[in-house]
């Protein structure tokens, strides 16, 4: 078969299955609204859990960080790219979240596969929650370590994986919050069973960091949880993009030596490491936003659960709505861009075979008249 072949056959299989992907151009800020081709849309699926994109001390330390440092880093973080605010925003989350240091990643795609592929050998294992993020699971699989998943949330299955025998090391892994059905890991009978098997736990917070525990500290602290790496991600309750591994000494030292991703990639803007700061400022200081967050959260779940539609049980601020066809999700989506809201319609591969659902996502920037018009859009829809 030629290429050109191959990718005709393989994007036909997608548009049969309905599970071909495009992209919207936004024409404004990716705030509670969006605007497309002149049309404004109620976003309700965006990760901006705080709306601190749009933050006007967020927005004015980025312009701040810019006119003294340019709009670049000019190189990777081991040649010229790590700069004063680099260091400062390093420290800042280490002191924030409890551990000796913090390295910055351009991405949480890129720490999460650079910091496997740093550890990862021929010897060892990863034991992953089956429905742990792409890159976590990818990174594994290319990695020379056996991977096996344990079923999802469940320490039981991960104490049997423990049970049988490795010659290297084991490093578990799961996440915070699942960012496809918006429940939470048991972290503390996962750490539990991690550590007496002597092996390492690794949780990727993405969707924790930000709303959840004191000041925002995430799942872990919640828990009473602290892993041997913490990866925290800046695209969501951040409202930025960019990601931090937490880590003891050694390993940061190690990670500074070995992690490809991070020694190879251009660090990021150090206004954008500013910027953070200034997002890490609000975060800290802002239970105001975590209470708007849960009011609006708990507005949309009592009246969700009179929709003809499986409501997942989840209490943050992801909060999908289980469909199973693809076809109907679609049809769902449409209905409801007709209606002026944007809402995301998710298929397979991204979540399971007859997984499709309207992964629904709230902010506090979201107003109860928005949830409310979004309930009666379903309802109408629905009924």
């Amino acid at each position: 078969m030629s290429w050109q072949n191959k990718i005709a056959s393989g994007l036909q299989q997608r548009r049969e299955a309905s599970a071909y992907r495009s992209r919207q151009v936004n024409d404004c800020a990716n705030g509670r609204w969006l605007q497309l081709a002149g049309q404004s849309y109620l976003n309700f699926s965006s990760n901006d859990y705080l709306g601190l994109s749009q933050d006007p001390e967020v927005i004015a330390a980025w312009q701040q960080g810019a006119s003294r440092y340019g709009v670049g880093s000019g190189g990777s973080g081991h040649v010229t790219g790590y700069s004063q605010p680099h260091a400062q925003l390093e420290q800042q989350l280490a002191d924030w979240l409890g551990y000796p240091r913090a390295l910055l990643f351009i991405s949480g795609y890129a720490a999460n596969q650079g910091v496997l592929a740093a550890l990862a050998g021929a010897d060892d294992r990863i034991l992953a929650d089956k429905l742990s993020h792409a890159s976590l699971l990818e990174a594994a699989a290319h990695s020379p370590a056996q991977l096996r998943r344990f079923a999802h949330n469940q320490a039981d299955s991960l104490q049997n994986l423990l049970n049988k025998p490795c010659s290297g090391q084991t490093l578990v892994i799961t996440e915070g919050v699942f960012s496809m059905d918006g429940d939470s890991a048991p972290l503390a009978a996962l750490q539990q069973h991690t550590a007496a098997s002597g092996s390492w736990l690794l949780v990727d917070d993405a969707h924790g960091i930000g709303v959840r525990g004191a000041a925002g500290r995430g799942s872990c602290w919640d828990q009473g949880v602290k892993p041997e790496l913490l990866v925290v991600t800046f695209g969501k309750a951040f409202g930025l993009s960019g990601a931090a591994v937490l880590c003891q000494e050694s390993v940061a030292e190690y990670l500074l030596q070995y992690a490809r991703h991070l020694i190879y990639s251009t660090a990021m803007p150090p206004a954008q490491a500013c910027a953070l700061q200034a997002a890490l400022a609000r975060i800290q200081q802002g239970d105001d936003l975590r209470q708007q967050l849960q009011h609006r959260i708990a507005q949309f779940r009592r009246g969700a659960a009179e929709l003809p539609l499986q409501l997942a049980a989840s209490e943050t601020a992801i909060q999908p709505l289980l469909v199973g066809d693809n076809q109907q999700t679609l049809a769902l989506a449409e209905q409801l861009r007709v209606a002026g809201l944007w809402v995301t319609a998710i298929r397979p591969p991204t979540v399971p075979p007859g997984g499709a659902r309207l992964r629904i996502t709230l902010s506090a920037a979201h107003q109860s008249d928005d949830i409310d018009r979004l309930l009666e859009v379903l309802y109408g829809i629905c009924h």
